[in-house]
């Protein structure tokens, strides 16, 4: 069976993430309240973020930035970077 998590972006019971995404206290809460479909769907909007803003994600700055916009995303924040070039689905 898997393991269900109550999903922070879309605020309702769905499949977890199979392991946290990266280490360390904020990857365990990601682990804990992230669903496997919201998280594809950050890496999908993080990518466009990439390529659009061509970010260095090298930089500090690109990863603070990437960071912030996670957390909006996840949060269904309004203020929401979103791409110049983008058109809804």
């Amino acid at each position: 069976m898997t393991r269900q998590v109550f999903c922070r972006k879309y605020q309702k019971e769905m499949d977890g993430l199979d392991f946290a995404p990266f280490p360390g206290a904020k990857g365990q809460e990601m682990f804990e309240t992230v669903s496997k479909e919201a998280w594809q769907a950050w890496l999908k909007h993080q990518t466009t973020l990439i390529n659009e803003k061509r970010l260095n994600v090298f930089e500090p700055e690109a990863k603070k930035f990437l960071e912030e916009q996670r957390e909006k995303f996840l949060s269904n924040d309004e203020s929401l970077e979103k791409a110049e070039g983008l058109t809804p689905e």
